[in-house]
């Protein structure tokens, strides 16, 4: 059987190539991928940006995928769920990349979210992304250390209704978790005008490889409420369970650690016990908060298990908090020190919450790109 010649007077090598690669469709991908491959390899210049491009994508999915963690995230509240808007998802905390099976975490951090729900006033779109800036900067911690993570909602719904005792959350909210992580041993507790500064540093390295350095557990160093120092029956011997901090005026609850302990029970039953809110929630203008500096102040049992941390090993201040103190180094935000957390608490009493949270979320962004980062983006 005679076949037709093939002619292909006037082509060059290449050309001739193109049309033996087109022959057979079904090898067709593979015969060009072949020959794109043999075509680059031609040459030295050609070779190294071959291996640099394998080993970038061999770099870029080894930290795409390997962050080991375990993130558990519960909605909670009385809100509506049109009120509550999802997570900001991106690349980094999808749930498709995340293998590693479900283990209980020794840290479990609190973020309080939907603060008003939309019951006062309708939430403007700045609100809802400081909101959403704040929960991913916490979903992405917690999944890069292991750490669990709970959202709950703070809404107001039940604002005026019988008993209900605004501000007074935390507790309730703190006893709802510990029944809910059962084998967890410390809670973080975060307010939502919060940014963690440094991603990659673990509490672990941060504060309880240090601990007895930085904790303070009589008050003799800092003491901006004047409180008595010599109280009967306290023991300062025995571990501290509740980790938090002062500023200016006192005891603050934005940024704190709590350990689960049959101590931390009793504590936060008498806490929310309701002849604390009954006698004096008309007077104190921190609720929860001075309900707390009372308590501390006069029963030695509490006394004993409560330890006081820098302010800016877990809740540094922006410039505009504690204003009258402006040049006090013991409550700002130092980036030089790079520390750990920022707090931008009370900027919603004539600041500008949405430009303070955007500065640190952009600097956070800044301070911690990668080295592939800054070469690739």
């Amino acid at each position: 059987m005679s076949v037709l010649p093939y002619y292909t007077e006037g082509e060059d090598d290449e050309e001739k190539k193109k049309k033996t690669l087109y022959r057979n469709p079904l090898l067709t991908p593979f015969r060009l991928l072949s020959h794109r491959v043999q075509n680059m390899l031609g040459n030295s210049t050609n070779t190294c940006r071959v291996l640099l491009f394998f080993a970038f994508v061999v770099t870029f999915f080894y930290f795409w995928t390997g962050e080991d963690t375990t993130t558990v995230s519960h909605l909670t509240g009385g809100a509506d769920d049109s009120q509550t808007p999802p997570p900001l998802m991106s690349r980094k905390n999808s749930p498709w990349w995340s293998l590693a099976p479900e283990k209980t975490p020794r840290f479990v951090i609190i973020l309080a979210a939907n603060e008003g729900g939309g019951v006062l006033r309708w939430k403007n779109e700045q609100e809802w992304a400081i909101e959403k800036i704040s929960i991913e900067n916490k979903k992405s911690y917690a999944k890069r250390h292991g750490y669990g993570l709970t959202i709950k909602d703070l809404t107001t719904s039940k604002r005026y209704s019988h008993e209900y005792r605004e501000g007074w959350q935390k507790v309730d909210i703190l006893k709802q978790t510990f029944r809910e992580f059962p084998d967890t041993e410390w809670f973080w507790w975060l307010d939502l005008d919060t940014l963690i500064m440094e991603p990659d540093r673990s509490l672990e390295s941060h504060i309880f490889s240090r601990l007895d350095r930085i904790l303070d557990r009589t008050l003799e160093s800092f003491n901006p409420l004047e409180l008595e120092t010599d109280l009967p029956y306290v023991d300062y011997t025995q571990e501290a369970d509740l980790l938090i901090t002062q500023d200016c005026g006192g005891f603050n609850l934005g940024s704190f650690l709590i350990r689960k302990s049959d101590w931390s029970k009793a504590l936060l039953d008498i806490w929310w016990d309701p002849v604390l809110y009954e006698q004096k929630h008309m007077m104190w203008e921190h609720r929860e908060q001075d309900a707390l500096e009372t308590l501390y102040a006069s029963q030695g049992w509490i006394r004993s298990k409560v330890g006081f941390l820098p302010l800016r090993i877990i809740n540094s201040f922006p410039p505009g908090a504690c204003s009258e103190f402006r040049d006090d180094p013991r409550y700002f935000y130092e980036e030089k020190t790079r520390d750990f957390v920022v707090n931008m608490a009370g900027c919603n009493f004539g600041r500008d919450c949405w430009g303070e949270i955007s500065h640190y979320a952009t600097l956070m962004e800044k301070l911690n790109r990668k080295w592939y980062d800054r070469m690739f983006f």
